[in-house]
């Protein structure tokens, strides 16, 4: 009985990790961590773009041998829907983007075997940067036209990426992605997280404010309520007296 290519293929075993250390120090993690999670809520109106990072990618079918963990990916054309790996012809589209968060150890493969192999996949716009600033330059940044990457020049500290529509900055600190539309940085969870805790301060600011003013109207309009019922007191006590109140 003859065995259908896509059985063969159902057969293979993808792992989800390939036993290599998620990031080589604190800063490289957290700066993956900020780009993803900044990234996310930047597409999160957009169905069809997926944004991820340090997830196994399979290039060639039946051939579990063949991948590579981008630190950071973002791909248009498919779902949002959350995946154990990434394989490439199930899903039909390469990443746009690719950025590696590079060191001294990972520059030669993040310059030669990665770089080769985003070009052959078709990944259009490829970024190397090292947090610990040991790279000289420790930014770079890549265009495909046609299969070859051509080295974009990074200008003011900053490069602009049509696939995402944003800005990529070198600030001499980090990497931050930054709109042109709204004037601002992207978000990372930490600036979200006080963002959001200096909103709910004020809100609660603004609350304790308007019930304050609250409490003051109805004190004004018990003290008027007061001042209105002891002058009909008055004038009740002066009609007694035979004293029109409207005369005095």
């Amino acid at each position: 009985m003859s065995v259908s290519k896509k059985d063969l293929l159902a057969t293979v075993y993808y792992p989800e990790t390939d036993g290599e250390p998620m990031a080589e120090t604190d800063a490289h993690r957290q700066l993956m961590v900020d780009l993803i999670e900044s990234l996310k809520p930047f597409f999160a109106g957009e169905a069809d773009v997926y944004v991820s990072g340090n997830l196994l990618l399979y290039y060639e079918p039946g051939n579990n041998q063949k991948s590579v963990a981008p630190d950071v990916f973002v791909v248009r054309g498919v779902g949002k829907h959350k995946r154990r790996t990434y394989k490439l012809w199930e899903e039909g589209c390469a990443p746009s983007v690719v950025i590696e968060v590079s060191s001294k150890e990972t520059k030669k493969k993040d310059l030669g075997e990665k770089k080769d192999l985003y070009a052959q996949l078709g990944v259009r716009e490829y970024f190397i940067f090292d947090p610990e600033y040991k790279l000289k330059p420790p930014f770079r940044a890549f265009r495909l036209r046609g299969d070859q990457y051509v080295e974009l020049a990074i200008t003011g500290a900053r490069v602009r990426s049509d696939e995402l529509g944003l800005e990529l900055v070198n600030t001499g600190q980090t990497l931050r992605l930054f709109n042109p539309q709204t004037g601002q940085f992207l978000l990372t969870p930490e600036e979200e997280a006080e963002a959001r805790l200096e909103a709910a301060i004020r809100a609660g600011q603004a609350e304790e404010r308007a019930g304050q003013a609250e409490e003051r109207a109805g004190q004004a309009e018990e003290r008027a309520g007061q001042a209105e019922e002891r002058a009909g007191l008055l004038a009740a006590k002066l009609r007694e007296l035979g004293v029109d109140p409207d005369r005095i």
